[in-house]
């Protein structure tokens, strides 16, 4: 596989392992030529990092691979979200960009101004956000080569109470809000997960986001892609907005562990 980016981190698994632990949103760390484009001052950057931050979900994915044998990979954002948003399509269709929150923000997640008007996105583009999902493509690629499928685990959160900026924010918040997509999700991978979270009193499927992540090279077109977004309420693990972790985390990791073993085939993930 080509070396991953110096904006992303592969963390090699076992082998043989199909999955993937996908974590695009956990950093807090912005460039400071990246910084200069943006227009909010010192403490209203940390305020919107707060916000905007699926705050400890690396930790989370980590402590979950590191409960398992055989061990998942895990592909990891060195990057915040503010910088590019990798899951995010390039695309003027893409629905975000209508609240200023492309694969280039312009907006915060209270719809203030983040970069100036016309602020050009294709340098961003070309250095972070393409060369990100062209790693991230090769991931899966070699996940197909050594086991035969893939399956993408997207690790996130999202806060108790609604934000502005979220366009389909007035449905239900449960404690585990499950992404699906219709051809890369298969009922029996939703089960799972349904079966490792129940413990969090209760799950959701696509509220408040729907979904999942698979690169462009193989979404809607190869079914040997499964993927699944995992969004964990902010208030089960930690302090919002941007605090510390408590001891959800455990618990969290310990349910993310039993559904990577229930994929993968295995049985060697910690109980709850």
């Amino acid at each position: 596989m080509n070396d991953a980016p110096a904006s992303c981190r592969l963390v090699p698994g076992a082998p043989d392992s199909p999955v993937i632990l996908h974590v695009p949103h956990s950093s807090r760390t912005v460039p400071a030529d990246v910084r200069d484009g943006i227009v909010l001052d010192d403490a209203a950057l940390e305020r919107e990092l707060d916000h905007i931050t699926d705050s400890h979900t690396a930790r989370i994915a980590a402590e979950a691979a590191a409960r398992l044998t055989p061990a998942p990979w895990q592909f990891v954002n060195r990057l915040s979200r503010l910088v590019v948003d990798p899951e995010r399509f390039p695309d003027e269709r893409e629905e975000m960009r209508a609240v200023g929150m492309g694969a280039v923000y312009t907006r915060t997640t209270h719809g203030e101004p983040l970069r100036p008007d016309g602020h050009p996105e294709e340098p961003l583009l070309d250095r972070y956000f393409r060369p990100y999902a062209a790693a991230m493509t090769d991931a899966v690629t070699e996940r197909l080569a050594a086991a035969g499928r893939a399956v993408i685990i997207d690790v996130h959160s999202y806060p108790s109470e609604r934000l502005p900026y979220e366009l389909h924010g007035d449905g239900p918040r449960p404690p585990i809000c499950l992404g699906h997509d219709p051809f890369h999700t298969p009922p029996d991978l939703l089960a799972h997960a349904e079966k490792a979270f129940a413990h969090f009193g209760g799950t959701g499927v696509n509220s408040p986001f729907a979904g999942t992540y698979v690169p462009l090279k193989y979404y809607g077109d190869d079914r040997r892609v499964g993927a699944l977004m995992i969004e964990i309420r902010r208030d089960v693990y930690m302090t919002e907005p941007g605090g510390p972790a408590g001891p959800g985390l455990d618990r969290v990791a310990a349910a993310l562990a039993e559904l990577v073993d229930a994929v993968t085939g295995g049985s060697g993930s910690c109980s709850l």
